[in-house]
């Protein structure tokens, strides 16, 4: 569909990339990686046909249509959710108006004899017939129907969108670009602000999406999920290969290891030649045997290794001074805004060294009790914090609170103090940022690159307690997996919000996930939280009603968690067979199709293949068998 050859693009004499040429083609979804900076979002841009290149070409198919999702949406002030979502059909909104109008001057108009109002009828009816052709008639409820699938009731169709927070915009976004059905998707950073059922909401729809899908993220589980091809940039160069994430890098590993090897050997080649010439060429009756030798090794191609970027950020959260038992201590807390009831008389406790992470779907009020813990907004309640309690707050918009104006030291030495100061440059290089990088000027950071001075200037002031809210959009792998260390090193108490699932795993003991304006504490890890999240999505349960409460007073409440576990193990065995049984029909369906008499004349073929369908079978029979197991336990 859209053919890149040998393109190039630079800033101030920097190539981003160079000389790259890759082709993109129908049903592929096709995860875009490489570090914060290296040049994604540019190339998005470039495909988008949004940014000018230097060299090379960009050839596409007549009627391929590009959807681009940006990481900043921008929308117009004053639409509703609906107006904005039918900002995807731009050509039928082009047609209503043309048709109102004709409307308008036929009802004002008297001359019906006259060869102009003739003119209006059969305008009217030329346009009529392209709306329905458009599928004007139909638009409105097919709208309705996406934005409802992607959670949006009923009564909020027709409120503003600045009403709704960054995550439901984006969905709104995504609605438009599923309305439009175009041939391409460019999605940068997608899962950024999106809650974890909205992100699997979002990899069903790009597996089950005909189009061809080209994804710049840094979940790895999101890349893993949904990609089937991988491409990465580094250094200007790109490495191509039909594998997901996690396979591409095992593999991309496995061919630096080949070329070191055949590197060593090449070497050792010429080392062991280069003797021999020195040797022959000293003899008059060996020197023709010496220039052929030279002549040979002047014809070796030299095998190149790949050079890694292998630069990565030193981060350390040094604890500021021993806080007391209890950190924070919330008595009936409660939050409205307008007539939004986001936090309804909550309560809880944090003590020292506590390790919690705040989950649930966007809007339901995790960055609002952060921001209530900080005090920048006011509450009803009461919220008490410990003592010796100093709190490191790095909120989810914190980028946007650098003056783009200013130059990244700038930026560190107006924020530090007389002690930090001298410590100022050493700190942007743990961060990655040195030599002429410190005077680059905000504005033209990428945002990864602005998350990472966010990070910096946090380590300007001491503290004990640390509140994340989103620290990883924006951050490439590397930096997640560098910040993940320190997170997990941190001697203090760490309150987490975010929608990374692989980020959180190992970090957070205790999981308080937002639902309904109350909060309920899962103990266990976020694996074990998903787990059952996901395991729920999985069997599409509907959700119990909030009359059915959980009875806590069960005598034997330890031995059915403990057997509840047991049957999700199970259960989870269970499905990946079933998965794997399924691809393995589906593979002889497909030979079958393709080959039918040459594929039935295997050695025992109905057999093999009846043997494969009865197996799956069971175990769809095991896994009903288990699932009303787990559903028996009420838990």
């Amino acid at each position: 569909m859209l053919h890149t050859s040998e393109l190039s693009l630079s800033f101030g004499g920097e190539y981003v990339f160079k000389n790259i040429s890759f082709r993109l083609g129908a049903n592929e979804r096709i995860g875009l990686i490489g570090k914060n900076g290296a040049g994604k979002s540019t190339l998005l841009k470039v495909i988008a046909g949004e940014q000018e290149y230097d060299d090379g070409q960009i050839s596409k198919d007549k009627e391929v249509s590009i959807g681009f999702l940006k990481q900043d949406i921008d929308f117009e002030e004053g639409r509703t959710v609906l107006e904005e979502a039918y900002q995807a059909f731009e050509d039928i909104k082009t047609i209503e108006q043309k048709l109102e109008h004709i409307n308008t001057q036929l009802a004002e108009r008297e001359d019906y004899e006259s060869e102009a109002y003739n003119q209006l009828m059969i305008d009217l009816n030329t346009y009529q017939q392209q709306y329905e052709i458009q599928g004007g008639y139909n638009y409105q409820g097919e709208t309705e129907r996406i934005l409802k699938g992607l959670g949006f009731k009923e009564e909020e169709l027709n409120n503003l969108t600045n009403t709704f927070s960054g995550g439901w915009r984006m969905r709104i976004e995504l609605a438009k670009l599923l309305l439009q059905q175009n041939d391409i998707l460019l999605l940068d950073e997608p899962t950024n602000h999106l809650d974890i059922e909205s992100i699997i909401w979002l990899e069903k729809f790009l597996n089950q999406s005909s189009a061809c899908v080209v994804i710049v993220s840094h979940d790895k589980m999101f890349l893993d999920h949904v990609t089937n091809r991988t491409i990465e940039i580094s250094l200007g160069k790109i490495y191509d290969f039909n594998k997901p994430f996690s396979k591409f890098k095992i593999h991309r590993e496995e061919l630096r290891e080949q070329q070191l090897a055949a590197q060593k050997n090449q070497q050792n080649e010429v080392e062991h030649t280069e003797k021999l010439i020195d040797k022959f060429r000293a003899k008059a009756n060996k020197a023709s045997m010496a220039q052929s030798l030279i002549k040979k090794l002047d014809k070796i191609d030299r095998i190149e290794v790949e050079h890694q970027d292998t630069a990565t950020m030193n981060i350390r959260f040094p604890v500021s001074k021993r806080a007391g038992k209890v950190i924070i201590k919330a008595e009936h807390i409660s939050k409205s805004y307008k007539d939004n009831q986001v936090i309804k008389d909550i309560s809880f406790t944090v003590d020292r060294g506590d390790k919690l992470a705040f989950v649930g779907q966007n809007g339901q009020g995790k960055s609002t009790l952060a921001k209530i813990i900080m005090n920048e907004i006011s509450y009803q309640g009461h919220l008490e914090i410990g003592h010796n309690v100093e709190i490191g707050y790095f909120a989810q918009n914190q980028a946007e609170y650098l003056d783009e104006n200013k130059t990244v030291l700038d930026t560190m030495i107006d924020a530090a103090n007389a002690l930090t100061r001298p410590k100022v440059r050493d700190i942007l290089g743990s961060f990655l940022f040195s030599g002429d990088d410190v005077h680059k000027y905000v504005k033209v950071l990428s945002g990864g690159e602005r998350n990472r001075l966010a990070l910096a200037k946090m380590l300007l002031n001491p503290f004990n307690v640390l509140i994340m809210d989103e620290p990883t959009n924006h951050l490439d792998m590397q930096s997640k997996l560098v910040l993940k260390q320190a997170l997990q090193a941190f001697d203090g108490t760490l309150i987490l919000i975010s929608h990374d699932r692989d980020f959180l795993q190992g970090l957070s003991e205790t999981i308080l996930e937002f639902k309904d304006s109350k909060v309920n504490t899962f103990l266990g890890s976020i694996e074990d939280y998903l787990k059952s999240r996901e395991a729920e999505d999985f069997r599409s349960i509907e959700k119990r009603s909030e009359s059915k409460t959980k009875k806590s007073s069960k005598p034997n409440d330890y031995q059915c968690q403990k057997k509840y576990k047991s049957l999700c193990n199970k259960l989870s065995k269970v499905e990946s067979k079933i998965t794997q049984h399924e691809k393995e029909i589906k593979s002889i369906d497909e030979k079958l199709a393709y080959d039918y008499d040459k594929t039935i004349a295997e050695d025992n073929f109905f057999d093999k293949y009846n043997t494969k369908k009865n197996n799956l079978d069971k175990l769809m029979k095991e896994w009903e068998q288990i699932q009303s197991q787990i559903d028996e336990l009420d838990l």
